[in-house]
């Protein structure tokens, strides 16, 4: 289909593609076993300009939109969903700061992300705060010189592996969520340290460690925004963010939709390829119907985020939930076309079904999103 792309977003997304297949496609399977950061694709990411994508054209960057990384997302994840979290995430842990931050602290940081000199990571959620974003422990008391931090973040995607990193912590504890702020912590800064590096069953070239702050001093000039809002930058980053993952769940649904044709068409049995098969055929014709139904969703809610609109929250989560589901679907029915061979690791479609239940979990699992949207829904019947 036609999604009238700009010249500039195409060429964006050949780039990514060609990236994605010549880089990446011949390692993801020992990224995957070895559980191995890719710091030779991010180099290649980085040398094609692919971190500039997100970043404002004052700081280095190309000033594309949510769409624009989502192209870019989606074209990795069609290969390797791991690979495509660690260049997503950058993005995230960068976009509180490029919304609220200020000019010296754009200055100061947003260019060496550009580049893919540095990388960034975003930290919420801890042990007690997961769904419930707003119960994070965290604590950043004002002191002298700035701000001191303990406590520990967990989950954190590029966790010990970025070098910059919004953390979101409580300066007022008495006030609860509302009493939170974004505030950047470097990599190095003494008290900053890095706990467990965790196992996962998908996404395994994606790195998710613990953040442990003791007694940590971060100067008063890293905060971002003002004391108090960090819970509210938080939820609207994700409004924003949300369409990333819902364009990871799209590649993945078509690198598994083109895995389980290819295998299909060459996989004989009586005498025949087994897409011929009127029950594979069905199969597959609804894994295609599923993945453009997703991309489309994605890119229309990509669009609205682009467009400035306020009132983004329910179709970013529409967009996550339907394609992850989608994702889920399409991933299990890959492995069924593909049969015993597709449940083997010499198949694509095993590591694409385990990378493919991470994306109904992280960013509000479908379950919370759902109820976000009912909100919503309440919200306009209420108004009516």
């Amino acid at each position: 289909m036609d999604y009238f792309l700009t010249e500039e977003q195409k060429t964006i997304r050949e780039l990514a593609r060609r990236i994605a297949e010549e880089k990446v496609l011949p390692v993801r399977a020992e990224l995957d076993e070895k559980e191995e950061f890719p710091w030779e694709i991010v180099k290649e990411l980085a040398a094609a300009d692919m971190f500039r994508v997100f970043i404002p054209e004052e700081y280095d960057g190309l000033g594309g939109g949510c769409l624009d990384l989502c192209l870019v997302t989606e074209e990795l994840s069609r290969v390797c969903c791991g690979v495509a979290t660690t260049y997503a995430v950058n993005a995230l842990g960068c976009l509180t700061l490029i919304e609220y931050g200020t000019e010296e602290q754009k200055k100061k940081y947003l260019p060496d992300i550009a580049s893919g000199k540095r990388l960034a990571a975003f930290a919420i959620t801890e042990p007690t705060a997961g769904s419930d974003s707003s119960n994070i422990k965290t604590t950043a008391d004002k002191v002298d010189g700035g701000y001191l931090l303990n406590g520990t973040k967990q989950f954190i995607t590029n966790g010990g592996e970025a070098e910059i990193y919004t953390i979101i912590a409580l300066t007022d504890k008495t006030r609860g969520a509302r009493g939170a702020s974004a505030i950047i912590v470097e990599k190095g800064t003494e008290g900053f340290t890095f706990g467990k590096k965790e196992k996962k069953m998908g996404i395994r070239a994606s790195i998710t460690s613990e953040l442990v702050f003791h007694n940590c001093l971060v100067p008063e000039e890293n905060l971002i925004g003002k004391p108090g809002l960090g819970f509210i930058q938080a939820m609207r980053l994700f409004d924003k963010s949300r369409p990333g993952i819902g364009a990871e769940a799209v590649g993945l649904c078509q690198g598994a939709l083109e895995a389980a044709t290819d295998y299909a068409a060459q996989r004989i049995q009586f005498d025949h390829p087994i897409i011929t098969e009127p029950v594979v055929q069905q199969m597959l014709a609804d894994m295609s119907i599923n993945t453009e139904a997703a991309r489309a969703l994605v890119y229309a809610a990509a669009r609205y985020v682009d467009s400035g609109a306020k009132d983004v929250t329910e179709y970013s989560a529409a967009a996550k939930v339907f394609a992850s589901d989608a994702a889920m679907k399409i991933t299990v029915d890959a492995v069924q076309v593909c049969g015993g061979s597709g449940y083997m690791r010499d198949y694509p479609v095993e590591k694409m079904m385990r990378d493919a239940k991470i994306l109904q979990i992280y960013e509000g699992t479908n379950q919370i999103l759902r109820n976000a949207i009912a909100m919503n829904l309440r919200k306009r019947k209420a108004r009516t």
